[in-house]
């Protein structure tokens, strides 16, 4: 193999070693990031009505989370996140692995306040 081959051959390693360090870590908890980043995005109060809206009008809505279209903000990896129906983009978030940080698309902080506490069906039921 020629000198100017191997340089080659080490440059795309280096790319690729470098692409993936890149990538947001995975917490080690299972599914519960995943689904911790789309309830983030879909018991916002806005997303809420939007999506309420919606399904009045008879669409669909998705949260599409998109691990293959990391953003970085500030040093930070965050995850890409869609809220859709009908085919078409309503907003796009940015949701920390942890979950603790939410962006808008134009990258400023969401604060996400405290829901409210609903008692479940069954235990409305169960105090008649």
């Amino acid at each position: 193999m020629r000198v100017r081959d191997v340089s080659k051959v080490l440059g795309l390693a280096l790319v690729a070693v470098s692409l993936s360090a890149a990538a947001c870590e995975y917490p080690d908890e299972g599914n519960m990031p995943l689904r911790r980043a789309v309830g983030r995005v879909k018991f916002l109060p806005d997303t809420e009505a939007w999506a309420a809206s919606q399904h009045d009008a008879g669409a669909v809505v998705q949260y599409v989370l998109l691990l293959d279209r990391e953003w970085h903000r500030n040093g930070r990896c965050y995850w890409t996140l869609e809220a859709r129906a009908r085919g078409e983009t309503w907003r796009r978030f940015y949701v920390s692995p942890n979950g603790k940080r939410l962006l808008s698309e134009d990258g400023r902080p969401i604060a996400a306040g405290p829901r409210k506490a609903t008692a479940s069906p069954a235990a409305t039921a169960a105090r008649r």
